[in-house]
């Protein structure tokens, strides 16, 4: 773009040159060429197999979805902030934060203020957690995601552009990552070209219980669902886990039956399985599972005492 223009406000302003309303749209195989008299974006639209893994978390999701729902009146999307970690080979999105902007149509004014005071604050709660990009809602890469890109790639090394596709225009939520690169000839035209990376969605055991709680509420139709006790989680946890062995012995008895042809991958998993397995007699098993309940029903029973004992002292002194 000819020119980038950040001030030292609270609102930096990126204003790049005019866009004139004759911009040239080729689609080329496998490719989205925008080009407009000033500047290119290449967006590659097949999905890439080359570069880093990025990772992400149901909480950016959730946080993303979220900033959509609460944006301001006439805002057509909102942007923010990625955090994760990196490695050689993936990209974790673990966290993020919205980003105050306003868009026209010939300028994008960005509160960088903002961003760089929630990070601070980010940094003292997980100081592992670096910026590792941006995100946006929405299908399309723009003009002003080039210069918000160029912004953030002033914070980080090589940052990533998620997109996600709130408003839903293709029927489900599609959510790309890309990187970009700088394409053209020096002293001509300059343009940016974005490659789609491959993307996977990841979470820790604790966000697993927020999964599952979303999924059950696609089955009712308020959509609402509430909290399981602790006894229908272990419940259902048993349950997932009898019908994953009932999948295992079902290929086991295909495979040796000539049904199905046997893979070796599949059965190292198997063997790694079953020497995790610790060897033990259904008696000892039994015995040791009743001590557990037991210790565990005598805590119980001690934390309920110790609450009562509490509730009562209290009554006590206000007497």
């Amino acid at each position: 773009m000819e020119s980038v223009r950040c001030g030292a406000v609270e609102d930096a302003v990126i204003s790049p040159a005019p866009i004139k309303p004759a911009c040239l749209f080729a689609c080329l195989p496998q490719t989205l060429l925008i080009s407009t008299t000033e500047g290119t974006v290449l967006s590659l639209l097949s999905m890439s197999v080359f570069g880093p893994v990025v990772k992400i978390h149901p909480v950016v999701l959730a946080s993303i979805c979220d900033s959509y729902e609460r944006r301001n009146e006439g805002a057509s999307r909102v942007i923010g902030t990625l955090l994760g970690t990196i490695d050689k080979h993936s990209i974790e999105v673990t966290n993020c934060f919205s980003v105050p902007h306003n868009e026209s149509e010939d300028e994008v004014a960005v509160d960088m203020e903002f961003a760089k005071n929630m990070y601070e604050l980010h940094k003292r709660v997980s100081p592992t957690e670096v910026i590792i990009g941006w995100y946006a809602t929405g299908f399309d890469i723009t003009e002003h995601s080039v210069l918000i890109h160029e912004y953030y790639s002033r914070e980080a090394s090589n940052p990533i552009h998620l997109t996600v596709d709130t408003a839903l225009q293709s029927g489900k939520m599609n959510i790309r990552a890309y990187v970009s690169a700088q394409m053209g000839v020096p002293g001509k035209t300059v343009g940016v070209m974005f490659t789609p990376l491959t993307v996977k969605y990841v979470y820790y055991d604790t966000e697993r219980i927020g999964v599952d709680l979303l999924q059950r509420t696609r089955l009712t139709p308020s959509r609402t669902n509430g909290l399981t006790s602790d006894l229908s989680q272990v419940g259902g946890a048993a349950a997932r886990v009898q019908d994953m062995l009932t999948t295992v012995l079902a290929y086991i008895e295909d495979v040796l039956s000539g049904k199905v042809t046997a893979d070796n991958s599949v059965g190292r998993f198997l063997m790694d399985l079953v020497n995790k397995v610790p060897t033990i007699s259904p008696e000892d098993f039994e015995n040791m599972l009743n001590s557990n309940i037991n210790d565990l029903l005598m805590v119980t029973y001690l934390s309920n005492l110790t609450q009562a004992q509490i509730a009562l002292n209290e009554k006590l002194v206000l007497l």
